[in-house]
């Protein structure tokens, strides 16, 4: 999860909300492709997650990556809870998932780069104390009580939060990953257009990507247990967002739904100040209870902006948050799926088309199908396999347009990096399908087998 931010300039007026939104637009030629991906670590010995402290831990692994690769810490009170450099970070998730939230890059070829030498510093470092990193998209045997809760302020309170709201929050915050892509916009028509493609078609990369079909050492007849964890976490922070969809959505109907999203936290001097459940157009009043008489700053409202959790998400950029946490080759496939169709416009267009038809009920029910069926969902006339179909040559011609090389040009464009959802096309079988293929096939039944075949 996000870093928190500080300082910042005070709200003076309503409009700074939607002016902060807007400053994230940018021409054409500064569009840059931000990945994130998320992994659990354990001890290779015990398959138990990892603690935070300790010489097999989350702060031994942050420490080494400090201290040999040139990372600087980010701390709160005592502990190291984060890391930076050159523009990227790595964050640790509530029940301690490591996270690498990627530097803002051009192309495809120089964010899996990035992937890769990421995963070898972790893998290297891990080795070297027993431990492993695994990518699924939810914890496959752990229970709750096994996960440790990470020394952040901000979880203790959105631990306490998730037992009020929902069924799945404490869920969500420990036991399950995602990989995500950040991508920016041109103009407020840009960023219309582009949540729209990005919320309808959410539910087609959860199909793709679905790896999350056990939990708690079971099958859960779910193609994606993490997606329907995030169905049953807070009605008021989730879900598909049809308000995006009707006419004259723009940066300020954004701001009036993340007015309405209760407030988590306001954060001071390295502390988090429990705000859980009150309103932020209070705090805009000078009212809110846990700071009277003090009005908000921008970085209040750029933290506020990180506690929706919808299957899109806007601040200074648009975040596709629909996919399981998975293999190395689709931790690439995720942000080339989403460049391929949002920043070529004839792809866009074309992904618009697609979908622009579909009603609200149509596109909720996509998103509980493909958590529960994958690529065998089906909607009305809707079959996500041949919807998916579409959608990858769509992002096929999309990537093809751009033409971005690689490997000192040796490698045309990015299409390449499409390949492995181009597989599950051809076959039809997500991630999931694969692991139950394993678990009813040579694993006999053995779940924690999944550690040594999965781990990175």
């Amino acid at each position: 999860m996000s870093i928190p931010q500080s300082g910042g300039a005070p709200i003076e007026s309503y409009t700074q909300l939607a002016e902060y939104l807007a400053s994230g637009c940018k021409p054409k030629e500064d569009w840059r492709i931000g990945t994130e991906h998320e992994k659990f670590g354990y001890c290779t010995d015990s398959l138990k997650p990892l603690p935070y402290d300790g010489q097999r831990s989350i702060r031994a692994v942050l420490e080494a990556l400090r201290d040999r690769h040139g990372w600087d810490g980010v701390f709160e009170g005592e502990h190291i809870i984060g890391l930076t450099k050159d523009g990227a970070n790595i964050s640790l998730e509530p029940g301690g998932a490591l996270e690498l939230s990627g530097a803002p890059l051009e192309t495809i070829h120089q964010t899996c780069d990035e992937v890769n030498e990421h995963l070898r510093d972790v893998k290297a470092i891990a080795s070297e104390i027993g431990v492993g990193f695994v990518g699924l998209g939810a914890a496959p045997i752990w229970q709750h009580e096994e996960m440790p809760l990470m020394p952040k302020g901000r979880y203790q309170l959105m631990d306490s939060y998730m037992q009020k709201v929902g069924t799945m929050g404490t869920s969500m915050m420990r036991r399950t990953t995602t990989v995500q892509v950040n991508l920016d916009f041109g103009s407020e028509a840009d960023m219309v257009q582009k949540m729209r493609v990005a919320l309808a078609l959410q539910p087609v990369a959860v199909a793709l990507f679905a790896n999350s079909p056990f939990f708690e050492g079971k099958v859960n007849n779910h193609q994606s247990w993490r997606s329907y964890i995030w169905r049953h976490l807070d009605d008021a922070r989730t879900g598909m967002l049809p308000f995006v969809f009707e006419d004259g959505f723009g940066f300020e109907a954004w701001v009036e739904y993340a007015l309405d999203v209760p407030m988590y936290f306001v954060y001071r001097d390295g502390k988090y100040i429990d705000a859980l459940g009150q309103s932020f157009r209070d705090f805009l009043k000078g009212e809110l209870p846990a700071l009277p008489g003090e009005k908000p700053l921008m970085s209040d409202w750029a933290d506020h902006l990180t506690t929706a959790f919808p299957e899109a998400r806007m601040k200074k950029f648009i975040e596709m948050r629909g996919a399981d946490g998975g293999p190395w080759r689709r931790l690439c496939a995720l942000p080339a799926f989403w460049v391929g169709l949002m920043y070529d416009q004839g792809a866009l267009d074309a992904a618009w088309d697609l979908v622009k038809g579909w009603d609200a009920g149509t596109r909720e029910a996509l998103r509980i199908a493909a958590s529960e069926d994958g690529l065998r969902a089906k909607v009305g006339g809707i079959d996500m396999h041949e919807l998916a179909a579409e959608v990858l040559k769509i992002s096929e011609a999309g990537l093809a347009a751009r033409a971005r090389p690689g490997v000192g040009g040796l490698v045309p464009d990015e299409t390449h990096f499409l390949n492995t959802l181009k597989e599950s096309i051809e076959t039809g079988k997500t991630p999931a399908d694969e692991l139950l293929d394993h678990y009813h096939g040579d694993w006999g039944g053995d779940l924690t087998k999944i550690y040594k075949a999965f781990s990175y």
